[in-house]
């Protein structure tokens, strides 16, 4: 039934299209660049059409490589896995998510304990940056919570938890506001995102629905570089904050913030968890995506 798969070609064409370059899959492999070339010509005239589109420095999978890569790389994921499991000691109970500070600090991290609770045999390992990472290239990485409104079609989606914007202050400055017939804007506490203009876009949206358009011109204009920085000044009562449902929902429910006009609200992007295809089988990313979707749905 296999006696004709051509193993070894399978598994370095595994190696190029995951590293997105044949010098890097010949190193991880041991062999030379021109090993590697050959033995990916060798498949594609097995299969009988190209699996890379070759630039003078750079690869890109085709169409169908792409097809080919996600079965490929799965089924090798399998093996590993299945071996490691086999072995006295397996080495396979911890798992590594990648996601944003502000993600992480704001809604992730609180909520941990109880997957330590109900998976102690498991050890998660937390990386967070602003930089996406490539899941298909860096096999360190088993899980990504991404903040996006894309798409993602060459990954796992294990679940999505959508979010809104809204104006968020400590509840006496909130009251306070509430009380003010003037409807002069308030302090306002921004975040500096990488996209600058798309928090301001949400501000402009916010005062348009909210039919205060005078808050364009605040009192004062407090920034901080990341949201959590901006959740604790609001917290303090500096200003009011436009924030993420997702960011905000632990202080809403401790009663530390209070939410201005709250049905007046501005449609955000979602947080996606993602993995290689094949790896939402191992038995700690199985555990943990499971685990996420049900705090996602909570």
């Amino acid at each position: 039934m296999f006696a004709t798969l051509p193993v070894t070609a399978l598994r370095t064409f595994e190696a190029a299209a995951r590293l997105r370059s044949f010098k890097l899959a010949a190193a991880e492999l041991a062999v030379t660049p021109t090993a590697v070339s050959h033995q990916i010509k060798a498949l594609e005239r097995h299969v009988g059409f190209a699996l890379f589109e070759r630039a003078p420095r750079s690869v890109r999978l085709t169409d169908k490589g792409a097809r080919l890569f996600i079965s490929v790389h799965g089924a090798l994921l399998d093996v590993a896995q299945t071996l490691d499991g086999l072995r006295p000691e397996p080495a396979s109970g911890a798992l590594t998510l990648s996601t944003t500070h502000s993600f992480a600090a704001l809604w992730l991290v609180p909520r941990l304990g109880h997957f330590r609770v109900a998976f102690p045999q498991y050890q998660l390992n937390l990386q967070t940056s602003a930089e996406p990472v490539d899941l298909l290239q860096d096999a360190s990485v088993d899980v990504a919570v991404r903040y996006s409104r894309l798409d993602y079609p060459v990954l796992h989606t294990a679940c999505t938890l959508p979010e809104w914007f809204g104006v968020y202050g400590a509840p006496a400055f909130v009251a306070q506001l509430e009380k003010d017939a003037s409807k002069q804007a308030p302090a306002l506490v921004t975040v500096r995102w990488r996209d600058s203009d798309l928090y301001e876009q949400g501000w402009l949206a916010w005062c348009q629905a909210a039919g205060l358009p005078g808050w364009r011109e605040p009192s004062a204009v407090h920034a901080y570089a990341e949201e959590h920085y901006a959740l604790q000044a609001a917290i303090a009562g500096q200003g009011v904050v436009l924030a993420s449902s997702v960011m905000v929902s632990d202080s809403v429910r401790a009663g530390t913030l209070a939410a201005y006009l709250p049905t007046v609200r501005v449609p955000g992007a979602a947080y996606t968890a993602l993995c290689a295809p094949g790896r939402e089988r191992h038995p700690p990313v199985k555990a943990f995506l499971a685990w996420l979707t049900r705090e996602f749905q909570v």
